[in-house]
């Protein structure tokens, strides 16, 4: 299935109101024709010098176009408006929704600021494919039909040469348009994305770059990608412009050709002469549905460009995928791995070899380990970021893969070494563990965590923002967050990977005692370089290369 047809499947719920647009499209294209040829017939007949009552019906047909022109216009602009702020919505909860599953390990080799851009740019370039790429043709086809109708009462020949020259201009110089845009509109899409990852990298490297003397160098870059982008949206402009002064020398080739071709017959007799304007004006109003169709024709480029980069990765098949009939939240959430090897690439090493563990529920394993040693990557297994390449990872008795991805990390609370924090208040940063968590239960977990003198210092409490990524906390604060978060879940199995990297001694000491009574009734895998003060009521193991 191509990414047009895909296009279109998702814009299916909105069928009956995009065929409305068309509808209303065809209309207010309609009451322009017909405000021509019936203005161009009213001046035809007031030149003949007749009564008031002879052109009356004239003038209401006038003022009858012009005032459904002018509100049909606004009625359509209104949906087609409306119509493409409900598909940006619906788009961008469905890419959301499609990449979510396939998270962390399907987004590892893209930068932020490209997954930034298919999210955003990429999507609101689509906004113009629906309203215009899908609507325009039709309310050409409609348009064109029944100004070829109108002119044939008059002449056959005039409707054969009416819709001749409606096949240049809506669909022979499309085609040509298209055809050129195809290579810009790629480059365009593809440049664009390289620029936000570069740019969302500057950025957040900033303070790097300065340290180290690269911000001219990292802005050259960016320069760079920018002229690219420049140079493809001008040769867009080009052909562009190019068909839009094609597509109106056609017109008015199409406005004389008709009016060569009617002048016989008025004078044979076979034709009224106060027709004569009428026609030609008439055909020419026509052609506003079917100019538009170049640019449609390029802008479908541009948007087939953007379709492929959302569809790139989502069609890529989740890392962990969930079962066709997933188990029941176990009993008791016993850990056990038997013989597990993972790779996270074909041409890495091994981050896990032949690893086997087992700790009961209710009990505690420390696990020790120099940096590298896949400590890390034992908890991306146990989240099911990553399923393994062999071996078994069970909880409750149950092969983990057993169970949806997203109920195993329901229970799972995690501290990691680097926890994220978003950019907004305290308070949101606690919510992401318990949404619903009253004010209790967040000073209850931030003491134990060893916030509550933090908390009291800063200026508006939990309601004070943190900045991005946590970036007005220190090291040891943002650990201690993330501890508060794990607390606030209050999930079964309990993984605190170096949590307490960052603390002092004797803070460290504080932290270890409040959280004993937690942990006593929770399967919990505690990943530390220090000494844990319960370590002698617990298993120990050292992992070494995997």
């Amino acid at each position: 299935m191509n990414s047009l047809t895909r296009l279109i499947q998702l814009a299916l719920p909105f069928k009956w109101w995009l065929a409305l647009a068309v509808l209303l499209s065809f209309a207010t294209l309609g009451a322009s024709v017909g405000l021509m040829a019936m203005s161009a017939y009213l001046i035809s007949k007031a030149a003949l010098a007749v009564g008031f009552a002879d052109l009356a019906v004239a003038v209401t047909a006038v003022r009858a176009f012009a005032i459904a022109r002018a509100a049909l216009r606004y009625a359509e602009r209104y949906l087609t408006h409306r119509i493409t702020f409900q598909i940006l919505t619906r788009l961008r909860v469905w890419f959301y929704t499609a990449i979510e599953p396939r998270a962390p390990a399907r987004l590892q080799t893209l930068h932020s600021g490209d997954v930034l851009t298919r999210i955003g740019a990429d999507i609101e370039t689509l906004e113009n494919f629906y309203i215009r790429v899908l609507v325009p043709p039709f309310a050409a086809i409609l348009v064109t039909a029944g100004a070829c109708a109108l002119i044939g009462a008059f002449d056959a020949t005039l409707a054969l040469t009416l819709a001749l020259f409606a096949l240049l201009v809506g669909v022979v110089l499309p085609l040509v348009t298209q055809r050129a845009s195809r290579a810009p509109a790629e480059d365009l899409i593809a440049t664009r994305a390289q620029w936000n990852a570069r740019l969302t990298d500057q950025i957040q490297g900033l303070a790097d770059a300065l340290a180290f003397s690269q911000a001219q160098n990292f802005s050259q870059q960016t320069d760079a990608l920018g002229k690219q982008m420049d140079d493809a949206q001008l040769r867009l402009a080009h052909w562009r412009g190019l068909s839009n002064a094609l597509a109106a020398l056609l017109t008015g080739l199409a406005g004389l050709a008709i009016l060569a071709l009617a002048i016989p017959l008025v004078t044979q007799g076979a034709m009224q002469g106060v027709f004569l304007a009428l026609l030609p004006l008439a055909a020419m109003a026509s052609f506003e549905a079917t100019q538009p169709l170049s640019a449609a024709f390029q802008q479908l480029e541009t948007s087939q460009a953007a379709a492929r980069r959302l569809f790139e990765l989502i069609d890529a098949p989740p890392a962990s995928p969930d079962p066709a009939q997933p188990l029941a939240p176990p009993a008791h959430f016993d850990i056990e791995l038997r013989h597990v090897a993972l790779t996270y690439t074909p041409d890495a090493a091994r981050a896990l070899d032949d690893v086997s563990l087992y700790i009961p529920h209710g009990e505690r394993l420390i696990l020790r380990g120099a940096s590298g040693a896949g400590k890390s990557t034992l908890v991306n297994v146990l989240a099911r970021f990553w399923d393994a390449d062999s071996g078994e990872i069970r909880i409750g008795g149950n092969d983990i893969r057993a169970y949806r991805a997203d109920a195993v990390r329901q229970w799972l609370g995690v501290a990691a070494q680097q926890p994220y924090l978003f950019n907004g208040t305290l308070r949101d940063n606690l919510l992401v563990a318990k949404g619903d968590a009253a004010d209790a239960e967040i000073l209850a977990a931030c003491d134990t965590a060893q916030l509550t003198e933090f908390i009291a210092a800063l200026p508006d409490g939990l309601d004070t923002r943190v900045g991005e990524n946590g970036m007005k906390l220190s090291g040891g604060e943002r650990q201690r967050v993330a501890l508060a978060r794990v607390l606030l879940k209050n999930a079964p199995i309990v993984i605190l990977d170096e949590a307490t990297a960052n603390l002092d001694a004797h803070t460290e000491q504080k932290l270890w005692r409040a959280l004993e009574p937690f942990l006593q009734t929770r399967t919990a895998l505690i990943i530390s370089h220090r000494p844990v003060p319960f370590s002698a009521r617990a298993q120990t193991l050292i992992l070494e290369n995997g």
